[in-house]
């Protein structure tokens, strides 16, 4: 009997020691919210995407390419989101405040290339392990007033 007490009580703290170790990584996806970007990658002829060897947990390079006959405007403002489970999810940040991006435009004109590094360790603090997506705006820039927005988005992995 008291073998099976003892087996009991094992099994309990086992499963409140698991219980307290949930991370975002291991979060179920219910808790996550689900992505508001179902839509990206359909402006025809730009492109963004990730500088493999500037991936790191804290941030990255993305590239920008303008293949199309259009000018292209795009600001500081991005998110992160991971997959899980094959859905895409919003990474929550951890400011308990409220913040805010620069209000800059950076041009990619027709047949350039532009790079864009960010730093959102203070955002997101460091990642952990799994596939994650980088979602920026950007505008199909005719003259003031007229433009569509788009949304971009770059696939990228973290494996340390």
């Amino acid at each position: 009997m008291k073998k099976y007490l003892l087996l009991f009580n094992c099994l309990i703290i086992s499963l409140i020691v698991l219980s307290g170790c949930e991370s975002f990584g291991g979060s179920k996806s219910t808790d996550l919210e689900s992505t508001a970007h179902e839509t990206v990658n359909n402006l025809d002829g730009v492109t963004m995407d990730v500088k493999k060897e500037t991936v790191s947990s804290t941030g990255l390079t993305v590239i920008f390419e303008n293949n199309s006959d259009k000018l292209c405007i795009y600001g500081d403002y991005f998110l992160l989101e991971k997959e899980i489970a094959g859905k895409w999810y919003e990474v929550p940040v951890i400011l308990d405040d409220d913040y805010g991006f620069n209000d800059i435009g950076y041009e990619v004109d027709s047949a350039e290339v532009g790079e864009w590094a960010v730093d959102w360790e203070w955002l997101y603090g460091d990642l952990d392990t799994g596939k994650y997506r980088i979602v920026k705006d950007i505008l199909d820039f005719r003259k003031a007033g007229d433009y569509d927005k788009y949304h971009l988005a770059a696939e990228f992995l973290i494996d340390e």
